[in-house]
């Protein structure tokens, strides 16, 4: 009896960087001949569409196609870090039924097409995982968090059990109370963001392997811990990187186009080019995170008493509780304009691979801190949410490529961490940075362990022709 040929469904989160992520891999498999299907949110897809040349740059692999599915939300609905939580329940109701009736058919919309073999959701949608366990489709989820935070997660069940959570007084070791994902948590039965993690956590040793964006060297020990939890775990990052080199190796050209949801200015670029080798700090707080006018103001003051030039990415929806911040916006622009350059949002990977930027200093995105990791240049971190509060501290603790300010909002310390960074300890973090990023670039080389685990990956999927058949694979764990 004929197996059907393998055909992956990826379903990321409806967010800017773990869509950026799920992208990547989608090309790394259609470069690896498999059939893909990428599901995306009718409003993101639209985004997407609109800014990128994504349609003619998958149009290339005939095995590809996108779906679309609604989030559940009206048009209007900001869909900003405040809405998350209901944005991830709406979908999740839309989603669930969609999921089931996809698997258990072999066509759709009118076009045959091979069943689905494999599914990969993020990591956050754990019920992925049960509706492929019940109809026998195999699933192996994409964690888009950085693997630190998702250890921490592994941790929360224990922690649970020793009456560590709800948080006491003080916290010792490598992370303090701040650090943690949901450091104000109270009480962790009600915790709508505890909840999920927790269901995430229940879902991974019923998953059929686990997928992440880093390397080993990076992350090695956490993923041994991650392994004792999922054996069958593929470190497969920096994806980013990990795509252009298999490009490269292919003789493909290498897409000047991002996966932005967001409307690029080109003219950073641009101002980049006329600055002195590292003289600019890059200032970027990600597709969701909103500030005061006082925390922006506190920053913008900081920066420009330090003396350092600086790209700041600040978009049309930064400034929290109000509709636009243009008037405010031009008034910081024409105070800093001979050092500083300011602009709604930027090609990040070009920025970053920008001779003229001596440092980052970010949110703790993961996709933004790989970045940063692959083009070394060392970090401030000022974290808001989840794994970024994780990340930043293994930033400045553990990998030594930066230094983390969670927390922390004031001009004068502000001004301090960005003249240690970029002047008085700049060696020092560069030396470290750019020791990284030559790990990462070894790690997608051919023969690193990023390459050898996408080609487990990609082995392994093409097994799960047999539906409900565990992956036997030697090449992991």
């Amino acid at each position: 009896m004929d197996h059907p040929s393998p055909h992956v469904l990826l379903f990321p989160l409806p967010i800017q960087s773990p869509i950026n992520s799920m992208l990547h891999l989608a090309e790394l498999f259609c470069l690896a001949g498999l059939q893909v299907t990428f599901l995306n949110t009718n409003h993101n897809q639209k985004l997407l569409l609109r800014h990128t040349n994504v349609e003619s740059r998958f149009r290339q692999y005939p095995r590809f196609r996108f779906r679309t599915i609604s989030d559940g939300l009206p048009e209007e609905n900001p869909r900003s870090s405040v809405q998350f939580g209901e944005l991830i329940s709406s979908l999740q109701a839309v989603a669930e039924p969609f999921l089931r009736e996809i698997l258990l058919s072999s066509s759709s919309d009118g076009v045959t097409e091979p069943p689905v073999t494999c599914v990969i959701p993020d990591g956050l949608f754990y019920y992925a995982v049960d509706i492929g366990n019940e109809i026998g489709v195999p699933v192996i989820p994409f964690d888009t968090i950085s693997p630190c935070c998702l250890w921490v997660y592994l941790c929360i069940p224990k922690l649970i059990q020793a009456e560590e959570i709800p948080f006491k007084a003080g916290m010792q070791g490598l992370l303090r109370r701040r650090d943690f994902p949901f450091y104000r948590l109270i009480d962790y039965a009600t915790d709508p963001y505890c909840q999920i993690a927790l269901k995430e956590v229940e879902s991974i040793p019923r998953s059929n392997g686990l997928i992440l964006n880093t390397f080993e060297d990076l992350d090695g020990p956490l993923l041994s811990l991650i392994r004792s939890h999922c054996q069958q775990t593929y470190a497969i990052g920096p994806l980013h990187l990990h795509l252009k080199t298999k490009l490269a190796e292919k003789r493909m050209p290498i897409s000047a186009s991002s996966n932005s949801l967001w409307e690029e200015d080109h003219s950073s670029i641009q101002w980049l080019d006329a600055q002195p080798i590292e003289s600019v700090i890059y200032v970027s707080f990600g597709s969701m995170a909103t500030l005061s006018k006082e925390e922006i103001l506190e920053f913008w003051h900081g920066l420009v008493n330090s003396g350092i030039r600086f790209l700041w990415v600040m978009r049309s929806n930064l400034l929290r509780g109000e509709e636009s911040n243009h008037q405010f916006v031009k008034e910081l622009s024409e105070g800093c304009k001979e050092r500083a350059y300011i602009v709604s949002w930027a090609p990040q990977e070009k920025v970053l691979a920008h001779s003229a930027i001596g440092g980052f200093l970010t949110h703790s995105g993961w996709n933004s801190t790989m970045e940063s990791i692959v083009q070394g240049k060392p970090m401030i971190c000022w974290a808001v949410y989840v794994d970024q509060r994780v990340t930043s501290r293994f930033v400045g603790e553990v990998w030594k490529i930066g230094v983390d300010m969670k927390d922390i909002c004031d001009r004068y310390i502000i001004e301090k961490m960005v003249k240690d960074l970029m002047v008085t300890n700049r060696d020092e973090f560069k030396k470290s940075a750019e020791k990284l990023s030559n790990l990462a670039k070894e790690s997608v080389g051919d023969g690193g362990s990023s390459y050898n685990a996408l080609q487990c990956l990609v082995d392994d999927v093409k097994k799960l022709g047999r539906k409900g058949k565990d992956i036997k694979s030697n090449c992991i764990g």
